[in-house]
């Protein structure tokens, strides 16, 4: 068995003792669970675990747009912080220091699978050194809410690049401000809102080209959009 399986095994094994270890989970406070996991109590790790696998999961999901995948990025996070978490210094929420950890996993990924998707740290996109006005660099794209219905989200999701999605993802899905992803991705807050743009324009674009491809049967445009 390899070092990888054998320490899951162990995670895992650890997870399942949670009833006989220590006081009620469910009357401990996260900080007190953050802090008995750091002294190496599974039980508290687990307790962990259940409060917040659950939107890591749907953060996973929304990354990487597979099942399998997002089950297997979820359970890779949680080894890491099991492993990592006597670094976590209460500097930024606990969820917040989980997900970022899933999506430098994530991005760890992309570079393994191809050298297309090189540094998000130390390149830019193809098309970064177009001027982009500060009205254009507002939060949220509000011409995408409601246009079309969450299918065609979805399919238009899937087509962006990977860096596009995950800015999108955590942005517009998960709700993290600027300041926050420019901290979990080490970027600037301007390159943050930059590729938040950038992403929503592309994203316009994919929806524009789905409604023009959905029109192309008579029974399909009888009816307007559904909107999301």
């Amino acid at each position: 068995m390899s070092a990888r399986a054998m320490e899951q095994q162990e995670f895992t094994e650890h997870a399942g003792d949670s009833e006989r270890d220590g006081p009620s989970m469910a009357t401990m406070s996260q900080k007190e669970a953050i802090s008995r996991a750091q002294r190496e109590d599974a039980s508290a790790f687990e307790n962990l675990y259940q409060l917040h696998s659950s939107r890591v999961y749907s953060l996973c999901l929304r990354m990487v747009g597979n099942t399998t995948e997002a089950e297997d990025l979820t359970q890779e996070t949680f080894l890491m912080a099991y492993r990592k978490i006597h670094t976590f210094r209460g500097d930024s929420a606990f969820s917040t220091w989980l997900h970022r950890i899933a999506v430098n996993l994530f991005l760890m990924g992309l570079r393994r699978k191809t050298s297309l998707e090189t540094s998000l740290e130390n390149h830019d996109e193809p098309g970064t050194s177009r001027p982009v006005t500060q009205d254009a660099l507002a939060g949220a794209d509000l011409t995408l809410a409601g246009s079309l219905d969450r299918l065609n989200l979805e399919r238009a999701m899937e087509k962006l690049r990977p860096s596009q999605r995950l800015i999108i993802v955590l942005h517009d899905i998960q709700g993290y401000k600027h300041t926050e992803i420019a901290k979990m991705l080490d970027w600037s807050i301007g390159n943050s809102k930059s590729r938040l743009h950038r992403a929503h324009a592309q994203l316009r674009t994919l929806l524009q080209e789905g409604m023009y491809l959905g029109c192309t049967a008579p029974s399909r445009c009888a009816q307007p959009a559904v909107s999301a």
